[in-house]
């Protein structure tokens, strides 16, 4: 198998739909639920989740990265600097561990018929490579510690060993939890 991971652009949209939206529903996420308010997606695509998306693409700092494996999308990593999410920046749950400008893992997405095949591990690694590219000097994600398996509507976040096995280590807990778990900061320094 062959993984490679490119930055999201207004090219590769389909390829980010087809993990993380493949029936196009316009109610879905669109991975926007912890970086904008509903009138920031009124202004920026008219009220279409997909639209707003769309319109982040298209900027220079890309709201994440999509994994392919043999040339099929395959993994979402929803990966910004902790400034450019506003809600994180607002955020009383999941506050700053220092003043490190962080990059922030917000969401992993393995497409359907493609999860427990080993993509996690390639696409967390390209997210941090094109953290790095970009001048990160560190990243951050906000996973849980389960003891089992863990609810798949959460499932998003994260896991502890999937961030240790990419380096990651903890620095922090948040006041956050998901399927009643506490989220934990772990941290990869980059300088």
């Amino acid at each position: 198998m062959a993984f490679e991971t490119h930055p999201l652009t207004p090219a590769r949209f389909e390829d980010f739909a087809d993990v993380i939206n493949p029936n196009r529903r316009a109610t879905h996420c669109w991975c926007l639920s912890h970086r904008l308010r509903a009138g920031e997606i009124e202004e920026l695509g008219g009220g279409s989740r997909e639209e707003a998306m769309r319109a982040l693409a298209a900027r220079r700092s890309r709201p994440g990265v999509i994994t392919y494996e043999d040339g099929v999308p395959v993994g979402w990593c929803h990966i910004s600097p902790r400034d450019e999410i506003p809600r994180l920046v607002r955020s009383e749950l999941i506050r700053p561990v220092d003043e490190v400008p962080v990059w922030s893992i917000i969401c992993l997405v393995v497409r359907g018929g493609h999860r427990r095949r080993g993509v996690t591990a390639p696409l967390v690694e390209g997210a941090v490579a094109y953290a790095r590219s970009r001048g990160a000097p560190a990243v951050e994600a906000y996973p849980v510690d389960p003891e089992g398996r863990m609810d798949t509507t959460m499932a998003f976040v994260g896991t502890r060993a999937i961030f240790e096995r990419a380096g990651f280590e903890q620095v922090g807990v948040t006041d956050a939890v998901a399927s009643k778990m506490p989220r934990i900061v772990m941290r990869l320094d980059l300088r």
